[in-house]
């Protein structure tokens, strides 16, 4: 049985979120509630809005935080729709926003939802399994050149068309239905790189995880929509692990920090862009040594934090 999904920079989160008595933060992936927790613990009138694509997730966070059930809502959805969820629970702000953006331990480590390169299980892949499309749908309907490019973008992978073409190859003798069977095909054409000794499927899975779930498409909505919500001084946090993530969130708050974005040379703003967002952290903070060693899948993440202004 999968072990519970530790919470990244648990202490990081709490002190970086501007909390005061009977806030309402909303933990837009709840996951197992492990940071809804912390902060439920750790307040005696904050009050959190949990969303999670996951239905497995929420059930096990409703019994994870079943002592704190006077403050805390459970919603099945996507932070993309964040706007469309507060409206229905007829919350027009909120004191505080968090994303912990990918995929949690407990997904990774069930074979049966398809996230491993290393467990066999069948190529699913969908946070959401009320979704019908998987990755192996994927592997079947898009052109060579379309999954090229999920791979190329969304994994980085600079083998991507070796590997659809070993992809398309063994694909003329079987269909590919399981994770193994995929991670096998891409291990014969593609070698573990000695520079960075991840293993060869890497890259790949996390492309087609994107694809599947449709990931940068709803971190960007849920960012644009962030400036909305938030309340004066309020905070959106979002915690990332892969350049792609960390990319969108640095770009979208240094622009919403900036006031007028017209050329130089127009004497007259024509824009009426105004300053939405200041940056808190200018450089992203990453964990401690310690919480490395103790949880190794923290390695990879980084927390930045921007402040709700109006101007």
């Amino acid at each position: 049985m999968p072990k519970q999904h530790e919470s990244v920079l648990e202490r990081e989160v709490i002190q970086n979120l501007n909390l005061l008595g009977g806030s309402l933060i909303v933990d837009g992936t709840l996951g197992d509630g492990g940071h809804a927790e912390l902060l439920l613990k750790n307040t005696t009138s904050v009050r959190v809005l949990g969303i999670d694509r996951d239905m497995r997730a929420i059930e096990r966070a409703e019994k994870r935080l079943a002592p704190f059930r006077d403050r805390i809502t459970l919603v099945h959805g996507n932070f993309g729709d964040i706007k469309t969820i507060l409206k229905k629970a007829n919350v027009m702000n909120v004191d505080g926003l968090l994303l912990d953006l990918g995929v949690s331990s407990l997904q990774l480590d069930s074979p049966d939802r398809g996230f491993s390169f290393m467990r066999n299980g069948p190529l699913d892949m969908r946070m959401d399994s009320s979704q019908k499309i998987t990755a192996a749908d994927l592997l079947i309907e898009l052109p060579d050149e379309k999954l090229v490019s999920v791979i190329k973008e969304y994994g980085e992978e600079r083998f991507s068309k070796k590997i659809v073409r070993a992809i398309r190859q063994a694909q003329k003798k079987s269909a590919i239905k399981t994770t193994l069977q995929l991670s096998n095909i891409i291990s014969s054409v593609i070698h573990a790189s000695r520079q960075t000794k991840i293993h060869p499927a890497t890259r790949t899975f996390q492309a087609l995880r994107i694809a599947v779930n449709g990931e940068l498409e709803h971190i960007k909505k849920a960012l644009r929509d962030s400036v909305d919500i938030l309340q004066e001084s309020a905070r959106v946090i979002v915690i990332s692990f892969h350049s792609l993530e960390d990319r969108i969130v640095k770009n979208f708050f240094k622009t919403e920090e900036k006031g007028c974005v017209c050329p130089p040379k127009i004497p007259v703003c024509s824009c009426g862009h105004k300053q939405r967002l200041k940056i808190i952290t200018r450089k992203p903070i990453i964990p401690a040594v310690e919480e490395v060693r103790r949880n190794s899948r923290a390695s990879s993440a980084k927390l930045r934090v921007a402040e709700r202004v109006y101007v």
